[in-house]
C-alpha cells in the first residue's frame, strides 16, 4: 500500500472564544493517498476550513497526529512548517489572491521567492500558464483578467513549486457556474494527467460530484467518507440525514438528487 499523503489520527482543533470552547475539528482520522482526488463537504461551521488549514500546516491542532508524506510535523518548529507549506503543498483561495501590481506570470513566480533559487522559474511559470489555458495572458496583471482566469493563475502559481498535493478552499466561490465547471474539469485533467493530489473544500455538490472521493463533515467529525462506485457515494454527496444525525433513507429528494449528480459526473 502506498504511504498516504496526508494522514491524520484524532486530529483535534479548539478555538477558544472568551469561556467558551468550539470543537471546529473534533477527532478526524483520514488517509488521503497519492494521486486522490478529494472533496470535503459540510454545512458552514462545520469544520472544512479548518481542517484543510491543519491539512495545509497554516493552523496547529491542538491534539492528535497529523503526517505529510509519511513525516509527522507535530512539534515541528515555525520555520519548518513554512518549508513544508513551500515544498510540499499548494494553496488555492476562494479570493484568488493576486498582486494586483505583477502580471500574470510574475504572480505565478511569487512563491519562487521564499524558497532556493530556479534558473527555469520564468520558464516554468509560462509552460504552468499554458497549461491552464493562459499562455496568451502571460503579460496581463489581475485587474485586467476575468475572475476565472485569475483562477486560473492562481491554479498555476499554487503548482509552480511542484506540490505534492494542491489544497483548495472553495476555488469556485467566487464564479459564476459555467467558469466554475470549466475549473474544475480543469482540476481533474490536471490530477488525472500529472497525479496531482487535490483536496477541495467546497459546499456546491457540482464540484463535489467531480471528485473521487468525499468526505462529509458534521461539527468537525466525519460524518461519512466515500469514494465513487461505493453505495453511498451518492448519498454523501447529497448529505441528507434526519433529526439523530444518520442518513436518510435513499428515497429522499436530496440523496436521489446526489445519486443523480455522482451518475451524470461518473460517465
Amino acid at each position: 500500500m502506498p504511504t498516504p499523503i496526508l494522514a491524520t489520527r484524532d486530529l483535534v482543533r479548539i478555538h477558544r472564544r472568551g469561556d467558551d470552547e468550539v470543537r471546529a475539528v473534533d477527532g478526524v482520522t483520514i488517509d488521503v493517498d497519492p494521486g486522490e482526488f478529494v472533496a470535503v463537504m459540510g454545512r458552514s461551521g462545520s469544520g472544512k476550513t479548518t481542517l484543510l488549514d491543519l491539512l495545509g500546516c497554516l493552523l496547529r491542532p491542538t491534539s492528535g497526529e497529523l503526517a505529510i508524506d509519511g513525516r509527522s510535523v507535530i512539534g515541528a518548529s515555525d520555520d519548518e512548517l513554512a518549508a513544508i507549506r513551500r515544498e510540499r503543498i499548494g494553496f488555492v483561495f476562494q479570493e484568488f489572491n493576486l498582486i494586483p501590481t505583477l502580471n500574470a506570470v510574475e504572480n505565478v513566480m511569487l512563491p519562487l521567492r521564499y524558497g532556493p533559487r530556479r534558473a527555469d522559474g520564468r520558464a516554468a511559470a509560462t509552460e504552468l500558464l499554458a497549461l491552464v489555458g493562459l499562455g496568451h495572458r502571460q503579460r496581463h496583471r489581475p485587474s485586467e483578467l476575468s475572475g476565472g482566469e485569475q483562477q486560473r493563475v492562481a491554479i498555476a502559481r499554487a503548482l509552480i513549486n511542484r506540490p505534492a498535493v494542491v489544497l483548495a478552499d472553495e476555488p469556485t466561490g467566487e464564479l459564476d457556474s459555467s467558469t466554475g465547471a470549466e475549473l474544475i474539469d480543469m482540476l481533474r485533467r490536471l490530477n488525472a494527467e500529472r497525479g496531482v493530489t487535490v483536496v477541495v473544500v467546497t459546499h456546491d455538490a457540482g464540484v463535489a460530484g467531480a471528485a473521487g472521493r468525499i468526505i462529509r463533515l458534521s461539527d468537525g467529525r466525519v460524518l461519512a467518507d466515500a469514494r465513487r462506485g461505493e453505495r453511498d457515494f451518492g448519498r454523501t454527496l447529497g448529505g441528507t440525514t434526519n433529526g439523530n444525525g444518520r442518513w436518510a433513507e435513499p428515497g429522499s429528494v436530496l440523496a436521489r438528487l446526489g445519486d443523480l449528480v455522482a451518475r451524470a459526473r461518473g460517465r
